[in-house]
């Protein structure tokens, strides 16, 4: 398996980025050919109360590398990629890698 898993930094305007985010990009990314499973997380705080890192991260699983770049380098995966321009003004950090379950 393969994940492309993002890391999307608290947004200046929470609602109008998760409007983008849920309307917007998740249907683009789902369109990626190759895509097995995509799954978002909205973490909460931790035991303390304090903010979480980050106000989103997605994980989008391909079966391999092969398949992930394929999906990324078509015009689907343009389209996913030219849209955080557009709501992911804060900043967000991708990581990509083999995964395995343990």
């Amino acid at each position: 398996m393969f994940q492309l898993t993002a890391l999307y930094n608290h947004p200046e305007d929470p609602a109008a980025f998760d409007k983008h985010y849920d309307g917007v990009h998740a249907p683009l990314a789902k369109k990626i050919p190759g895509i097995q499973r995509m799954t978002i997380q909205r973490p909460g705080p931790d035991a303390e109360g304090n903010k979480p890192k980050y106000h989103l991260i997605a994980v989008l699983e391909f079966a391999d590398a092969e398949a992930f770049a394929a999906g990324l380098g078509g015009p689907e995966g343009a389209a996913a990629v030219a849209d955080l321009e557009n709501f992911a003004g804060a900043g967000m950090t991708m990581e990509t890698g083999e995964s395995k379950e343990v």
